[in-house]
């Protein structure tokens, strides 16, 4: 049998931009979730789902020394839904690719969907190809130009993303000119040398568990019921047991299909169809399969995050988005926090339980100090995201935080962050077992008053406390007085809130004077204005939000 390796190429855009038109006309094989099988989506005239198609050539000369053993290069397309309301299925059909081809309608530009899926692909993707479709609509002499001024505006775009000076490849995947006005010409071919130059050799790990995101399902008669779908990591052959962990059961493998072909192992970044024993095909449709109990289920996180330049609106703590985790989409409440400089940097991904992180009402952007505004931003973010229902996905998946509800025709991105689950919430009481571990803090400031002195050492503050406030839990912190005196708060003086705080040092005389009453006034001539200014009492402490004690602390 020929050796063939598989590439893995989503095809994105807007709505309407040509995406299954283009992979209809480079596919010479249809899978069983190819080109709109969905009656909605032939009814409507656009892709509801993903959609899987191929081709094959030889391989590129520049592959052979890599993949010595392979004859021939199998591409599979993913074409994903332009539709605005679809972005979650976008989102999940980009975490299974190697490339992706942009589809561009050349007489509209770039799109609010266009840009979404750019930055799905930034944080998706490491390779990307623009396609410039329905060059067929323009007229003939005016097209040459018309291309150039596209893929101008196009590398303008890129110049800030990860994609800068990317190839740019203008065709017509559904040629609707006249014969004799040009448009014959515009032919595939060129696109495919474009792809085969920039395919590379993926890597695969064939290690770790087998998990597979299943994106169609369906039984046929006397056989049992068929997954298919993309291997996202390890492998898997006839005859293993996988778990289907939203139906908490394991089926055994009867026989595996790649492109209509029988194979026996299939590995990561393979496009399979998979033969289990029966089941209903509704209890699943999509989702991910595994090896058994390599998948958790969750019901919330601590995820590394990053703020997409693209989105316009503040990303709030306490604000509820779709968090996509993996392939799913639940909506969460997100709380954020972050490490600034000068602390200890955490290391190959891993949650560094043992520091100090700041909460933030707010996710920042950009990631740097400002000398200019005096502002100090953290080093890296942190996200505290808890589910409304749980979530199975792969350990370190990707998160990507939306507000899915926004007016799909607004002209705005509706991506907000972006991160990677860094430690699961297993357990339904992690408030009380995982999140007190969590030391994430806020900087409280409260001020008072000097009401009197009441010794050299001891001072009687107001105003610092309520009258309700267990004052003696503050007992031995710190405080300053706007006069330069440091002191200790040693407890509640009287009912009323007042505190009672030892000067160690002393108090300075002229603070003394006065507030300790008799003979300290000074004749009415000699009084200047800050001698009827009150002494103020600062005190700054830290507090710990998910520490049920409330503890505090000082530096």
């Amino acid at each position: 049998m020929m050796a063939t390796f598989n590439f893995n190429v989503g095809v994105l855009g807007h709505v309407d931009s040509g995406k299954t038109s283009l992979s209809k006309a480079l596919s010479t094989i249809e899978s069983t979730a190819s080109f709109d099988k969905n009656p909605q989506s032939r009814e409507r005239g656009i892709t509801l789902d993903l959609g899987f198609s191929s081709f094959s050539i030889d391989v590129p000369d520049h592959l052979k020394p890599a993949a010595p053993q392979c004859q021939r290069l199998q591409y599979t397309l993913v074409d994903c839904p332009g539709h605005a309301s679809l972005i979650r299925t976008i989102i999940g059909g980009a975490q299974i690719i190697d490339l992706m081809m942009l589809v561009v309608d050349i007489t509209k530009g770039m799109q609010t969907q266009t840009a979404e899926c750019l930055v799905i692909g930034e944080i998706t993707c490491d390779h990307m190809i623009i396609v410039l479709n329905k060059v067929d609509l323009i007229p003939q002499e005016k097209r040459e130009a018309q291309v150039e001024k596209m893929k101008k505006r196009m590398h303008k775009t890129l110049e800030s993303t990860k994609f800068q000076g990317c190839p740019i490849c203008a065709v017509a995947a559904k040629p609707g000119g006249s014969e004799g006005d040009g448009s014959e010409g515009l032919d595939l071919s060129k696109l495919i040398s474009v792809l085969s130059d920039n395919t590379y050799l993926p890597k695969r790990e064939n290690s770790g568990p087998f998990v597979f995101a299943v994106d169609h399902c369906f039984s046929i008669k006397g056989q049992g019921t068929v997954m298919t779908g993309t291997t996202l990591s390890g492998s898997m052959s006839v005859s293993d047991t996988i778990e289907i962990p939203s139906m908490k059961v394991t089926k055994k493998v009867k026989s595996i299909q790649m492109f209509k072909k029988p194979v026996d192992t299939i590995n990561q970044g393979d496009r399979a169809g998979i033969c289990v024993t029966q089941f209903d095909p509704k209890l699943l449709e999509r989702g991910l399969v595994c090896s058994p109990s390599a998948l958790p289920t969750i019901c919330g996180g601590i995820v590394s995050v990053e703020k997409i330049g693209y989105y316009k609106g503040p990303v709030n703590s306490k604000a509820k988005f779709h968090v996509t985790s993996g392939h799913e989409t639940v909506m969460g409440r997100v709380s954020f926090f972050g490490l600034y400089e000068g602390a200890p940097a955490n290391v190959n991904d891993e949650f560094n339980f043992n520091l100090d992180y700041v909460y933030q009402e707010q996710l920042i952007g950009k990631l740097s100090s400002d000398a200019e505004s005096g502002h100090v931003h953290p080093v890296r973010q942190y996200a505290v995201i808890e589910y409304e229902r749980p979530v199975t996905c792969p350990e370190h998946c990707l998160v990507i935080g939306s507000k899915l509800d926004t007016d799909i025709h607004a002209n705005m991105c509706r991506l907000a962050f972006h991160g990677q689950l860094l430690v699961g919430f297993t357990d339904t009481q992690h408030q009380q077992t995982i999140l007190p571990k969590v030391h994430v803090y806020k900087t409280k400031v409260r001020e008072g008053v000097v009401e009197r002195c009441s010794d050299e050492y001891t001072i009687i503050g107001k105003n610092l406390f309520k009258k309700e406030t267990n004052i003696q839990s503050f007992a031995g912190l710190k405080v300053a007085l706007s006069s330069g005196e440091q002191g200790l708060i040693e407890g509640s003086f009287g009912q009323s809130g007042k505190v009672k705080i030892r000067i160690p040092e002393g108090i300075k005389p002229e603070t003394y004077q006065k507030y300790s009453g008799g003979s300290k006034k000074k004749a009415k001539a000699e009084e200047t204005p800050s001698d009827h200014q009150p002494i103020k009492i600062s005190l700054t402490f830290k507090r710990y939000m998910y520490d049920p004690n409330k503890r505090m602390k000082q530096t």
